[in-house]
């Protein structure tokens, strides 16, 4: 038997190795997991290629808990080491690598937002075991070698009667971590991190049920056996070729990864790219509610089928981090903070690429099944959105698939758009202006007074719409849009003839006057006398747009002006100088029925824009029982 001291530099290396970290001790499973993986790999390859003879089988790695004896057993079927192999491998080359890395990141703690922590490999061992063992045996005729070290930096190393080819590490589970004998515990690692590793892994055994011998009895049991539980799949959808999967592959890949996802994606989009970079991957889009913050972090990123994080921000454009599904690059560095890895230009290309993908799937599925799209359009169109206002790219491409409805359910490109509308839209000044609302319930009554006019409404009601219009304005020319609500409508879209006032403008400002006597001076409503067709209502409450839309951009975060989201609701009461009943208000002798005709118009407005509740709805029925008497 042989004893060394490990080259030390870093003072108290393995108590840091203890330490490190503290929240993800459980990454030691995936580290030896991966060791493993990579020693069969390399074995299969060896045999490939005519450089090793041996009888390879069918190799698989095995996970083993030794509850009473306080041990975990790794054991694979690999290439193995040798004794000269063990000391360069284990000795040199792993601990050099857990000591630099530990060296870079000691002091950040866990805080540096590291996304991979790959690199500590092996000695990741220590940070759950006191002492580890290696029984190994190379392919070769070489003689096994056991390897031993307590977490100091003493180890010994000497012959070892092992027969089998392949590598088994002994874990003797410390005091601290007795977490990691329970199966439970064991199980959701190995689901967690290697549920797709392109080797088989083995997690003791499970009963099968076998089909029933011919002539059996109905009553009869159905026969069982026990087999090898191989807990992942080594070749998930998103290795294989695009062309050897239908849809229903798609679909079923869906529910392996989210088991708990009842519904079913809209579709999907598989990536696969060797040039500059290696990328492999499936991203689905889900059906989305308003909540985007509760839509997130749902990607997995893998590195070579080894899970690394959920948390793919700086990897795939913020707007995408919505969709659902796995990335797989090796390209990706992983021992880096978010920081460095969101300046990264392979990562820089790599977002690129998929906002690139993405646009390019969704205009093929728009021309290939426009009806199908439009279907999709409400579930999908936060995401086409969001992607619009944040990447200038993809605010190119989505301009041939993204749909803008209307109230009555057509849905047109916004080019189509435009030729549908320009003829009565257009203002005097040559701007087009487009008509939208955000809830049709509540505003009906503008809705159809549009409609009334020829004019088309479009249906915009996403949480980012203020945002995208402001987009739309800024980057076309000549187009404005307006709520329904905003004005009245030969305001929103003034054209060159004029409507002459019946009232003179003394009789306006006397009506004036008198309709914010009524209101009172902490009214919210800017009083407007507006000569309008005398078929228009009376009364009229209306939004100012650019007031309204600031507003709702700061509430739904960015743009907008300061402090905006915290003001009070500004409305402009808009009164119908042409309409007979504000005639007959003016014209009325007493007080008491003016006050009264005013409350009642006033009332009636702000029950179309639905602002009249709690008491002074109560009091509006019954001043209008009274006036029916």
């Amino acid at each position: 038997m042989t004893t060394g001291k490990i080259n030390v530099s870093v003072d108290n290396i393995f108590p840091l190795i203890k330490k490190f970290l503290y929240s993800d001790h459980e990454i030691f499973l995936r580290e030896l997991i991966s060791n493993a993986t990579d020693a069969t790999l390399k074995l299969k390859h060896l045999v490939a290629i005519g450089e090793a003879s041996v009888e390879l089988g069918s190799p698989m790695i095995e996970v083993k808990i030794d509850k009473e004896g306080k041990k975990l057993h790794v054991i694979d079927q690999g290439i193995g080491m040798t004794e000269e192999e063990v000391k360069k491998y284990i000795n040199e080359v792993a601990f050099s690598g857990a000591e630099e890395f530990l060296d870079q990141y000691k002091d950040a703690g866990k805080d540096a937002g590291i996304i991979g922590h790959f690199g500590l490999g092996f000695y990741s061992s220590f940070m759950v075991a006191d002492r580890v063992d290696i029984f190994t045996k190379s392919h070769t005729d070489a003689p096994g070698v056991h390897w031993s070290c307590d977490g100091s930096p003493e180890f010994s190393i000497e012959a070892s009667d092992r027969k089998a080819r392949g590598t088994e590490i002994i874990l003797h589970i410390a005091e601290d971590s007795t977490e990691f004998l329970e199966e439970s515990r064991i199980r959701e690692l190995l689901q967690k991190y290697n549920k797709f590793m392109p080797v088989p892994i083995k997690f003791g055994t499970r009963t099968e049920t076998l089909p029933k011998p011919e002539g059996a009895k109905e009553e009869d049991p159905a026969p069982t056996q026990e087999v090898d539980d191989i807990i992942n799949n080594p070749t998930p959808a998103w290795t294989k070729k695009p062309s050897d999967l239908k849809d229903e592959d798609y679909k079923a890949f869906y529910r392996e990864l989210y088991p708990m996802q009842f519904e079913e994606p809209l579709f999907h989009i598989h990536l696969n790219v060797d040039y500059p970079f290696n990328l492999t991957g499936i991203l689905y889009f889900p059906k989305l509610n308003q909540d985007l913050a509760m839509q997130k972090d749902r990607i997995q990123l893998y590195q070579n089928q080894v899970f690394i994080t959920d948390n793919v921000e700086g990897i795939v454009p913020e707007f995408l981090t919505m969709l659902r599904g796995v990335i797989d690059s090796p390209d990706i560095p992983l021992n880096v903070s978010r920081s460095y890895l969101q300046a990264d230009g392979a990562v820089k290309k790599i977002s690129s690429y998929i906002t690139r993908k993405v646009g390019d799937k969704l205009n093929s599925l728009f021309k290939e099944d426009r009806e199908n799209f439009e279907k999709k359009w409400n579930d999908i169109k936060i995401v086409i959105e969001y992607g619009m206002l944040s990447e200038d790219k993809f605010f190119e491409k989505a301009e041939s698939f993204a749909l803008y409805p209307t109230v009555d359910g057509a849905y047109y490109t916004f080019s189509e758009l435009q030729e549908k509308v320009k003829d009565a839209q257009t203002d005097k000044d040559d701007k087009l202006v487009l008509l939208y609302a955000s809830d049709k319930e509540s505003q009906h009554s503008y809705i159809e007074a549009a409609k009334a006019k020829g004019y088309e409404v479009l249906m915009m009601d996403s949480p980012i719409v203020a945002h995208l219009m402001q987009k739309l304005e800024t980057s076309k020319e000549k187009i404005s849009f307006a709520r329904v609500d905003a004005d009245h409508l030969d305001k929103l879209i003034q054209k060159e003839e004029t409507q002459i006032s019946k009232l003179s403008d003394e009789e306006k400002e006397k009506l004036k006057g008198q309709v914010e006597e009524v209101l009172g001076e902490k009214s919210s409503y800017m009083v407007q006398m507006e000569a309008m067709d005398s078929t228009a209502s009376p009364f009229m409450i209306t939004e100012p747009e650019f007031m309204r839309r600031m507003k709702e951009m700061q509430q739904s975060g960015g743009g907008g002006m300061f402090g905006m989201g915290n003001m009070p609701d500004m409305y402009n009461l808009v009164v119908n100088t042409n309409h007979p009943l504000v005639g007959e208000i003016l014209n009325t002798k007493t007080a008491k029925k003016r006050v009264r005709l005013i409350n009642q118009c006033l009332d009636l407005a702000r029950l179309s824009k639905g602002l009249l509740k709690g008491e002074e709805l109560t009091s509006f029925i019954h001043r209008s029982y009274d006036m029916v008497k």
